[in-house]
């Protein structure tokens, strides 16, 4: 019996008892509070389900978006193609041309034309393109002071409105972000330098939630728990790619191709003396596409899909796990890892899995080439996940899995050839 067929078979045994649900996010002006939508980059133009909610959550057909393609190296192309994918799904939408890659525009005095920033206040949603986010920061909040334009864009978003943004865009919707920090491991190893690594965000999200995008894909993971430790963060959320979270208050909907990973190191401890990076008991849930996170509660509800069949609890007698493989995984890092590693080990007998992150090919310059990180994964008392079929494939959803991060020293080189 394969997992899909074993899931169908166990939900005729039992329910689950979830919260009800009102309904999906609007825009509401009356109550002085916007939505925030990072999206985790590679947002295809035919993801109708992300699109579509975007205009929706602006007001539906005839809504304006003001388009900000600041951080693309070709803005021209990148908000053309953004409009049309808003006005395919009934919006209104305009460039709004402030952006360092425009060929002899006059940037400060651009962030303060009277014309764009009428045009951004009569908008109902804002969407930032993706690109470099140093150049939306490094235009709309030099020095860390906002421009009239930035303020336009927060007037929106105080009135109700929308503030999307996609992989660029979505970096700088916290109040600290990654400005430049593409290798994963340098940033495990630290330093993360401001100006340099991080920089100050735009925090559309508020100050208690730290985003980071094309999270999966790229194992983020390896970069976001440094920084929020470092910042004092004690919940962070890496949205994947061609995926998007919306984010109002503390509720937090995933919609798209894929999910959203979120971190709460709210009981995590961290070991100063030990001269490297290192954490241990962060709490980690993994919400898949439907899946609502309610950051007050620390409680995940999953997607209807998914409360229509049986619930995962590692923990009670009657479990039943799909798995019964030990993984371990090489590099904690790489490609979609550690949601694989996470959706495992919900569903397998085993109480941990353990994993590795380390350079097997350290630079020259690196000047700890031997330093790596374990990674221990383990089921708590609260552990919980829920699987469905229904969207063709095996997708899961968890609740309340625990990572210690320890640094080790790895052998360098790792291999040598075989020999008798």
């Amino acid at each position: 019996m394969n997992a899909l067929h074993r899931r169908h078979f166990l939900a005729t045994l039992g329910s689950v008892g979830t919260t009800a649900w009102a309904g999906p996010a609007q825009a509401d002006p009356a109550r002085g509070e916007g939505i925030a939508v990072p999206i985790g980059g590679a947002l295809r133009f035919d993801n109708d389900e992300v699109w579509s909610r975007l205009v929706a959550l602006a007001g539906g057909t005839g809504a304006r978006f003001a388009v900000f393609a600041t951080a693309a190296g070709n803005p021209e192309r990148s908000a053309r193609q953004i409009i049309q994918a808003l006005q395919k799904h009934g919006a209104v939408a305009e460039h709004i041309a402030v952006a360092p890659r425009i060929a002899s525009l006059d940037m400060a005095a651009a962030v303060r034309d009277p014309l764009w920033i009428d045009k951004v206040r009569r908008c109902r949603g804002v969407f930032f393109a993706g690109g470099a986010q140093e150049r939306i920061v490094d235009a709309l909040q030099p020095d860390g002071r906002p421009t009239p334009l930035l303020e336009a864009v927060w007037d929106v978003f105080k009135s109700g409105g929308v503030i999307a943004g996609t992989s660029a865009g979505a970096a700088i919707m916290s109040t600290q972000m990654f400005r430049d920090a593409q290798d994963v491991m340098s940033v495990l190893k630290g330093p993360m330098r401001p100006g340099r690594e991080i920089d100050r965000g735009l925090g559309f999200v508020g100050p208690a939630l730290f985003v980071d995008q094309h999270f999966l894909r790229r194992g983020r993971i390896g970069r976001m728990l440094p920084l929020m430790l470092a910042h004092g963060y004690t919940l962070g959320l890496g949205v994947e790619e061609n995926s998007a979270a919306i984010v109002r208050g503390d509720e937090i909907e995933v919609i798209g191709a894929r999910g959203a990973l979120l971190a709460d190191l709210s009981a995590a401890k961290h070991d100063r003396t030990t001269g490297a990076f290192n954490l241990q008991g962060a709490r980690l849930s993994y919400l898949d596409r439907g899946d609502r996170y309610h950051l007050g509660e620390r409680r995940l509800t999953p997607s209807a899909a998914k409360q229509a069949e049986a619930r995962i609890d590692p923990n009670s007698p009657d479990f039943k796990p799909y798995f019964g493989n030990r993984p371990f995984y090489l590099d904690m890092l790489g490609d979609n890892t550690i949601a694989h590693a996470m959706t495992n080990l919900i569903d397998n007998g085993q109480r941990e899995v353990r994993g590795l992150a380390f350079n097997p090919l350290p630079a020259v310059d690196d000047p700890a080439p031997t330093l790596g990180f374990e990674f221990r994964l383990y089921k708590g008392a609260d552990s919980l996940g829920w699987f469905t079929g229904s969207f063709g494939g095996e997708d899961y959803s968890v609740a309340h899995l625990y990572l210690d991060v320890q640094p080790v020293r790895v052998t360098q080189p790792l291999y040598t050839a075989w020999s008798r």
